[in-house]
């Protein structure tokens, strides 16, 4: 062991006369110790809610869709086959998109008509695994059943077995005039896929059905694909635009939902800066630190320097004593918050059910629970960004270790 590190961690393991400079030392590591640990939580944290709002707009959503430039789709059969060939479409879905009017007593509500062949659509979404009430296969051809969002059912008080009217734009010329199209309904399914934009706004009811009542004939809307990956999606879609005729279009979630995502990625990204900044805060006190210790040994280091230490040993000394404060402060929070992030499914509804409270109340937030997804990237680039900052915040008390005049300092001695 070379000197400069044998006396490095002499110092760091020795009683010092001064305890006030253990003291900051100590609150240095904590410090450091309480913000990684913070930063790799709540990262986690946002990384479960964003991949648990991923979810569940991808289980509306579909990754991929290929519509007409007029709305009308045509030779979807064909669309649908060429986007077979791709080898990562895993189903393909025809739809039909329109608005409407859903009427029930005295309440009335707009809604997203969508329709589906219900063995198709669950193939390439997920609106099975979030059926409250029915099924999305009740819906049949010829019998116009309709599957609701459940705060479309909420707001117009409808429930499984009610007759509502489904009220289309498009009118129809009478001699009394232009009048809307009407069709009752039969509501045969209600789900909650946990989004507001969906579960307020949209509804299922069979493709057949839907054809005829927007007068489409054999058209629709547009075809759905399920990929493979998911986050391959807009390279399916750069690959298939120039296989499809010119007015066909190929649009994939990351551009239906670029907003959205986006927004949540600039959250992660602003809390992650002012979180660091907590780290950075303790690194400082490394600063003080050294720089009290420096002004403490200062005849010691005379002493090095008259025996023949150089100042960049000196220096070396000083710089294992503040980087060994940030490596223990960094490993211990990298302990405590991957221990954390990784539990914190267990220790959320312990404090919840000690101090009798609910962070997440399900009839606010349709998140009830604190989701986590710890990634190891994450953690990485925490630990070097900590370890380094820690290293530099040793840079200028070294420094001034290594310019000591030694018969200044022992003048007096």
């Amino acid at each position: 062991m070379n000197y400069e590190l044998f006396v490095g961690l002499r110092y760091t393991r020795a009683k010092r006369r001064n305890h006030f400079i253990s003291f900051i030392s100590m609150i240095s590591m904590v410090g450091i110790a309480l913000g990684v640990a913070a930063l790799i939580v709540v990262l986690s944290v946002m990384n479960g809610f964003q991949k648990e709002l991923r979810s569940r707009i991808l289980g509306v959503a579909a990754h991929v869709e290929i519509t007409a430039d007029n709305n009308l789709l045509s030779n979807w059969r064909k669309v649908a086959s060429i986007a077979a060939k791709n080898p990562e479409v895993v189903a393909s879905a025809p739809y039909v998109l329109a608005q409407g009017m859903l009427s029930l007593d005295q309440s009335v509500q707009g809604v997203f008509i969508r329709g589906v062949l219900p063995q198709e659509e669950d193939k390439v979404a997920d609106i099975e695994g979030h059926m409250k009430k029915g099924s999305l296969n009740n819906l049949k051809p010829g019998e116009f059943g309709i599957v609701l969002g459940s705060e479309v059912a909420r707001s117009i008080g409808a429930s499984v077995g009610d007759k509502v009217i489904l009220i289309a734009p498009q009118g129809q010329v009478t001699p009394a005039g232009i009048l809307p199209r009407l069709k009752q309904f039969t509501v045969v399914g209600i789900f909650e896929v946990g989004m507001y934009e969906f579960d307020s706004g949209l509804a299922f009811i069979d493709l057949d059905d839907a054809q005829k009542l927007y007068r489409m004939g054999d058209a629709v809307t547009g075809v759905r694909l399920k990929l493979r990956d998911l986050d391959l999606a807009p390279r399916v879609s750069d690959q298939l635009s120039p296989q499809l005729p010119p007015e066909d279009i190929v649009t994939d979630w990351t551009r239906q939902h670029a907003n959205f995502f986006r927004a949540v990625k600039i959250e992660k990204n602003v809390m992650f800066i002012i979180l660091f900044l907590i780290v950075a805060v303790a690194t400082f006190n490394i600063v003080s630190t050294l720089v009290m210790m420096v002004t403490d040994k200062q005849s010691d280091i005379a002493i090095l320097r008259t025996l023949g230490a150089s100042p960049s040993g000196i220096m070396k000394i000083f710089v294992v004593q503040g980087a060994l404060i940030g490596v223990i402060g960094t490993l211990l929070g990298v302990f405590f918050g991957v221990l954390i992030a990784v539990n914190i499914d267990v220790i959320v509804p312990f404090i919840e059910h000690v101090f009798h409270t609910h962070f997440l109340a399900k009839d606010v937030y349709y998140i009830s629970e604190v989701p986590s997804s710890l990634e190891k990237s994450d953690v990485v680039a925490i630990t070097l960004l900590s370890l380094s900052l820690s290293f530099l915040a040793t840079l200028y008390p070294s420094y001034r270790a290594s310019r000591v005049n030694p018969a200044e300092a022992l003048r007096y001695e």
